[in-house]
């Protein structure tokens, strides 16, 4: 039998590690920094037999330092849906976690903190926007999953850095 645990799986030589003390980023904390739902149009928007609204989603990731390797990442989130020229609702989430950078050579901080950083946050925030829609009268929104590489990858070709990290 071993004498490992689940936090702390044998490596090639049978030693005990944990794994997260291998990983590059963790986990600090999250919360929600601030958040908005407006129903600008109720109830006229919530009676049967109006069309589905028109969703627009908008994403923002950015990060700062707030001490030595530890990192706030905020994911911004505005979706706003209109029902013909009405706004059916309207949502601004900016969610943020504080991760810890170990081990990471500081040029490929800004990437894993603007990339990995908001994959970590976006469930959490997709979550909380489908139950503020749904407390709202609505359905709940579901926001598809974002490539937030990809994201990461057009804003520097297109703009210049991202975020603040």
């Amino acid at each position: 039998m071993s004498d490992t645990t689940a936090d702390q799986p044998s490596n090639a030589n049978g030693e005990g590690q944990s794994r997260f003390n291998s990983l590059p980023i963790n986990v600090l904390g999250q919360y929600v920094k601030d958040l908005s739902f407006e129903n600008p149009n109720a109830p006229e928007v919530l009676l049967p037999g109006q069309p589905a609204p028109k969703v627009g989603v908008d994403v923002n990731v950015g990060a700062q330092p707030v001490a030595e390797n530890v990192y706030e990442v905020t994911l911004v989130t505005r979706v706003e849906a209109k029902i013909g020229e009405k706004v059916a609702f309207l949502v601004e989430l900016t969610y943020a976690g504080l991760f810890g950078l170990q081990g990471l050579p500081q040029e490929h901080h800004r990437p894993v903190l603007l990339i990995e950083g908001p994959r970590l946050l976006f469930p959490f925030a997709r979550n909380i926007i489908g139950d503020v829609t749904r407390d709202g009268g609505f359905p709940p929104l579901l926001i598809n999953p974002i490539d937030f590489a990809d994201l990461y990858r057009r804003e520097l070709t297109e703009e210049g850095p991202v975020g603040n990290a």
